[in-house]
């Protein structure tokens, strides 16, 4: 017994270091954007650091830049010349840098991030194919006509003519439909292709995207009970392997459908369909990541492919101490043609980087207090 706990115990501290691994990856690339994008225009950097905190690691270039692995493996940053101030006297510091050229070097970080997520993607599905929705079992009420639903074994590769990549895709194809309506689909059955058109059993009127129940209901999936006294909703996920170049397109398709959710998630945050309490913060995504990344190889490149599209889309909205930001405040300069003052501006993006934070913490907490 006490083997088999320690066992437990360095599995999960195992997948623990994993999604750390792979967060730290991401925000690397991240950062080797910027440094890409700032060597290619001409900045000069004074570091570029993985992790946060006191270095363990430090090699200086011949060029000057400083290079630092450092103790705390949460982040990371590529620190130019006169980046908070007005340094127009210094050539090669970030200020003094036509804005068209500052927005390049903003936007690089999440631009290598997407790619460094197709890439990922490409190479998984390529590897093991796309992970898909799988039929488990389907519930038949009394006469029902089971020509129109689902079988067990059923793989959903499309509904109403548009691909599936996310359980959200099932929920935008049928919102709005109602019960009785049929929806056609095309899955993969008894090892081909099939067009099939599935009797709903509920309304498609969803509250949120994490509206789940009522979308496995109206396709007849209601949940059933195992043998040990769980129960579990009638699906499960499966790995179909698609040809060679419909794979690579589908990689560019996934990770805009991840992107696309990510909008949706914060529309509805503003629009109070879904609440704070429904999303994690680094706690969090590092639990979920761990979960994931640990069960398989395919599970370790779509979660981190996931989160590489995940900081690409994050870290260009407008919020204050996002690249973002920095963006709109260099298009103000460009459009202006003087910048808003470098004090003003980093005290707007001092306060959001505390507002980030809070909020941060904040989802955390709400999460246990959840789970608990």
């Amino acid at each position: 017994m006490q083997l088999l706990s320690v066992t437990a115990v360095l599995n999960a501290a195992g997948a623990v270091a994993l999604a750390i691994l792979i967060l730290l990856a991401m925000i690397t690339v991240h950062e080797f954007g910027h440094y890409t994008a700032g060597k290619a225009l001409g900045f000069k950097i004074n570091e570029f650091a993985i992790g946060f905190g006191p270095a363990i690691i430090k090699r200086r270039s011949r060029s000057g830049e400083l290079f630092s692995v450092r103790a705390i493996p949460l982040g990371g940053y590529c620190a130019f010349e006169g980046e908070q101030e007005d340094e127009l006297l210094k050539r090669d510091s970030f200020n003094s840098k036509p804005p068209w050229q500052r927005i390049i070097v903003l936007i690089a970080g999440a631009l290598f991030n997407y790619i460094t997520a197709v890439l990922l993607l490409i190479i998984s599905f390529l590897a093991f194919g796309q992970t898909v929705v799988r039929i488990d079992g389907v519930t038949y009420p009394e006469g029902f006509n089971a020509a129109n639903s689902f079988v067990a074994g059923d793989i959903i590769l499309e509904a109403e003519g548009e691909g599936v990549y996310l359980t959200s895709d099932l929920m935008s194809a049928l919102e709005g439909r109602a019960e009785g309506e049929a929806a056609n689909f095309l899955v993969v059955r008894g090892g081909a292709l099939a067009e099939i058109s599935v009797t709903l059993r509920r309304d498609c009127n969803f509250e949120n995207f994490s509206d789940t129940s009522r979308l496995w209901g109206a396709l007849g999936l209601d949940t059933e009970v195992r043998e040990d006294g769980a129960a579990y909703w009638q699906v499960g996920a499966a790995s179909y392997r698609f040809p060679f170049f419909e794979s690579i397109g589908r990689a560019f398709g996934y990770s805009l459908r991840i992107a696309g959710t990510i909008f949706s998630v914060l529309g509805e945050l503003l629009t109070g369909d879904i609440g704070i309490g429904a999303i994690g913060g680094p706690v969090t995504t590092i639990k979920l990541t761990s979960q994931l990344a640990s069960q398989s190889v395919q599970g370790f490149l779509e979660i981190a492919a996931y989160i590489g599209v995940n900081l690409a889309v994050f870290n260009l909205l407008p919020i204050p101490a996002l690249d973002g930001s920095k963006v709109v405040f260099c298009l103000i300069e460009w459009v202006r043609g003087k910048p808003v003052p470098r004090k003003i501006e980093a005290a707007i993006h001092a306060a959001g980087f505390v507002l980030i934070l809070a909020f941060a913490v904040l989802v955390d907490i709400l999460q246990f207090a959840k789970c608990g």
